[in-house]
């Protein structure tokens, strides 16, 4: 064997030997890209949820790259999308975390990143094919701590935040890096002589529906049940489905969560087990995600179809199970809120085609109409006191979140800017409240379908302020449909989908 050739296979050798098959957390596998690179290491925290990632290497950058790897092979489209952090002053300002796709390990190969580095330069970087130089979007914005890199087929689309804000986006396409590829978490110093380290937290790889979802869209994809600590943004998984589940209600108790599945059951799910129970609710077993617990926690209300009724139909069952009591005569009602005092329902109803919030008492009888504008009125809910009901209404164009007063009146805009929001659930505390929110350029402002891109915001309870994202989600509908704080105020309950048969 010739002199060089046998130097080859020595490099080849230490590169694929810094390899590690290991699984690191959600990831196949970690190591060090390029040659001869200062070892790096790749940890899960399983107790918190973090990756801590330490990286060596000259850089990415240019025809080649050095730096730490925490990977996971997938094929086809993705969206993947961490809160990334440096720990420790850093030592060169190019120092770099992010997420990455490549089509090898090679030194060399082809990628592309969505990076901060460590000056605060936000960056959508690629390489289109081995041994290329090294091209870059740079972002308007800087220091981003939320990165977002998505995958549709050859287009890669970047967004990034900093926490707390909305996606800023950018787009690279006709990237060519094969079905086949390596995802992953990464940490360059910029320094082959310096470790530098990223700490990653709410990482999540979802696979997405395949397709363009609408209101009509059937809800199959798998199910990440969270709660998320409203003052840090902290999320943890605490159930995972293969399957549709849909709109956690928190008990007033802290000890469980009611949701529905596609197959229209009701569960209570209990914290500290982590099982699910079935409700019994007789023969109303059509519920859809417009499930609602009364104040004092001793009653649910149910949306159950009927098709011989018009479609959504009213029922209250105590909620330890039982028979369930019809409370609307015909359809489509969809309940949202009860009353504190537990007299009344609140419900969006369709009536001679139209959709408006109506009340009507908890043991049934007449249904009054408390919104009467041109458009969609929806999501009726009380505040702990009984003084508004927040809903949401398309009046103003897009969807907005207003209030009004328990009998209709003094009807008021409360959100107004350039999103459509859904859905206003009041902390028990009645200060804050948090709210779905759909970006105009994916949805229409009459509809809330699942699959989406969504943030769920907060507010205080006058509406005052700029709103704070709390979490970057990929659901929508089912995701957050009913009230779903705890009884502290602390945190809320919200489901997050991903198609769980791929990858």
């Amino acid at each position: 064997m010739k002199k060089s050739n046998a130097l080859l296979l020595v490099i080849c050798l230490i590169a694929f030997n810094s390899f590690s098959q290991n699984k690191v957390g959600i990831f196949d596998g970690s190591g060090d890209i390029g040659t001869n690179v200062k070892p790096g290491s790749s940890t899960f925290i399983p107790q918190t949820g973090q990756y801590v990632i330490s990286g060596a290497g000259y850089n990415v950058w240019l025809d080649h790259d050095e730096f730490q790897f925490c990977w996971k092979k997938m094929k086809g489209d993705f969206i993947v999308t961490a809160r990334a952090e440096f720990l420790g002053t850093w030592v060169n300002y190019h120092r770099k975390v992010g997420w990455m796709v490549r089509k090898t390990l090679d030194g060399n190969s082809a990628h592309v990143n969505a990076v901060e580095h460590g000056d605060g330069l936000t960056s959508l970087q690629f390489r289109r094919t081995a041994g290329a130089q090294t091209e870059e979007h740079k972002l308007k914005m800087t220091h981003a701590n939320i990165l977002q890199l998505e995958r549709k087929g050859n287009q890669y689309i970047m967004r990034a935040a900093i926490y707390g804000e909305p996606f800023q986006t950018d787009t690279i396409a006709a990237i060519d890096l094969g079905d086949d590829v390596f995802v992953g978490l990464f940490v360059g110093s910029h320094n082959s002589d310096i470790v530098e380290t990223g700490v990653f937290s709410n990482v999540s790889i979802t696979v997405p529906f395949k397709g363009e979802s609408d209101q009509k869209t059937q809800m199959t994809l798998g199910s990440n049940l969270e709660l998320l600590e409203v003052a840090s943004g902290k999320r943890e998984t605490i159930y995972t489905v293969p399957y549709s589940i849909q709109a956690p209600n928190w008990t007033p108790d802290g000890k469980s969560l009611v949701f529905n599945n596609a197959k229209g059951l009701l569960f209570n799910f209990d914290l500290t087990s982590k099982t699910p129970t079935q409700i019994n609710t007789g023969t109303v077993i059509n519920n859809n995600n417009d499930h609602v617990l009364s104040f004092n926690g001793k009653m649910l209300g149910l949306s159950n179809y009927v098709k011989d009724l018009g479609g959504s139909i009213i029922y209250t069952v105590p909620f330890e199970g039982g028979t369930p009591k019809q409370v609307t005569p015909k359809g489509p009602s969809y309940l949202h809120g009860w009353s504190p005092d537990g007299k009344d329902l609140v419900f969006c109803g369709e009536r001679n085609g139209e959709f408006d919030v109506y009340k009507v008492p908890a043991g049934g009888g007449k249904e009054i109409r408390l919104t009467d504008a041109k458009g969609l009125d929806d999501g009726p809910e009380y505040t702990p006191d009984g003084k508004y009901i927040y809903f949401n209404s398309v009046r103003s164009g897009l969807m907005q979140i207003w209030r009004m007063n328990p009998d209709g009146t003094n009807q008021e805009q409360v959100t107004n800017d350039d999103y459509n929001n859904w859905f206003a659930h009041i902390s028990p505390d009645g200060k804050w409240f948090v709210y779905l929110t759909f970006l105009k350029e994916e949805t229409p402002a009459g509809i809330h379908p699942p699959y989406k891109h969504v943030y769920i915001r907060l507010l205080p309870i006058d509406g005052k302020g700029t709103p704070k994202v709390l979490a970057y989600v990929y659901g929508g509908q089912g995701s957050m449909n009913t009230p779903s704080w705890s009884p502290d105020s602390k945190k809320i309950a919200f489901v997050s989908n991903s198609d769980m048969g791929s990858n």
